[in-house]
């Protein structure tokens, strides 16, 4: 349905050629970008009605008291179902903190969050196959607790600034007090709201970035110097172009879509993606408010690594199994 709408768009009523590159681009840009608003509104909805009434203060409240382990696994299911992009996570991250959680259990969800919600785990399943987006999930729940030990470790907590441990953090959502349907309902309708006027701008920078890459980079650029799984140094060379760069795994999707139809390896593809969900500059600048430098060049560092390893991974499964 989405592919014959772009198709109706671009080469029917636009009379674009189909083998031109401006044709492609916009076929490309208006089938994604119904397909993505589609999935976007409506998981954003159901998962809205689940979330009527959990607040970050509630949040908080279930992972407080608990063993190091089971606290840090509730932080990272938890990362990954709540909408937060690696900005809006900062404030939460600072909640977690002035409550006196673990600075590992902390970081797991820092990292989770951004990298891993409902929303990309559906799209990634609609383009690559629920094989690939579960072993995507799995990654990133890897990188996520090993990442926040690995934090835990070098005792980061002394390299959190002294004001932050005076936050009192309040509400950061309003959930309606009453569990009625209707309210859940509209609740529901405000996240929606909410979630697609904070992203709408990044999704459609996405697709068009995506739309440029499958209309006009030639595929044997391409070929040339991304595409080959062998060269070790392509998973790298994502990871340090994806960290300037800024959005959520929603909107990085049409451009990992449009990487892979161009022959880029998966791996290469979703290390690109996961440096834009985590690792994003203005998180860091955000971030940099809170914690002091060896914190945040630690934070960069062990994600760095993280992406990397993913990459060559998923680039040698691709090679043995794909």
């Amino acid at each position: 349905m989405f592919e014959q709408l772009g198709n109706y768009t671009a080469f029917k009523l636009l009379a674009l050629d189909p083998d031109s590159s401006l044709g492609g681009a916009v076929q490309f840009f208006v089938m994604d970008i119904v397909k993505i608003l589609v999935l976007l509104v409506t998981i954003i909805y159901v998962m809205g009605l689940l979330r009527a009434y959990m607040s970050p203060e509630r949040v908080r409240k279930v992972i407080q008291g608990k063993p190091k382990w089971f606290a840090r696994l509730i932080a990272i299911l938890l990362g990954g179902v709540t909408p937060f992009c690696s900005c809006s996570s900062v404030p939460l991250f600072i909640g977690f903190v002035e409550a006196g959680i673990p600075m590992g259990v902390t970081f797991s969800f820092l990292i989770a969050s951004p990298m891993i919600n409902e929303i990309a785990v559906v799209m990634l399943a609609s383009i690559l196959g629920w094989e690939i987006a579960l072993m995507y999930v799995g990654a990133g729940l890897l990188v996520a607790y090993v990442g926040g030990i690995i934090m835990e470790r070098f005792k980061t907590e002394r390299w959190v600034e002294s004001y932050v441990w005076k936050i009192q953090m309040g509400e950061v959502e309003n959930s309606p007090k009453k569990q009625t349907l209707t309210q859940r309902h509209e609740y529901a309708l405000s996240e929606v709201k909410t979630i697609v006027l904070r992203i709408w701008k990044w999704i459609i920078i996405g697709i068009a970035i995506g739309a440029i890459l499958h209309g006009y980079v030639p595929q044997q650029w391409v070929t040339d110097h991304l595409s080959t799984a062998g060269n070790w140094w392509t998973v790298p060379l994502a990871v340090l172009i994806g960290v300037p760069l800024y959005s959520d795994t929603v909107g990085v999707i049409p451009i990992l879509e449009a990487l892979l139809g161009k022959g880029v390896p998966l791996g290469t593809s979703l290390a690109f993606m996961m440096s834009i969900a985590a690792l994003s500059l203005p998180e860091l600048l955000i971030l940099r408010k809170v914690i002091q430098w060896p914190a945040l060049a630690l934070f960069v560092g062990v994600l760095t690594i993280s992406f990397i390893l993913v990459g060559w991974t998923f680039n040698f499964i691709q090679s043995v199994y794909f």
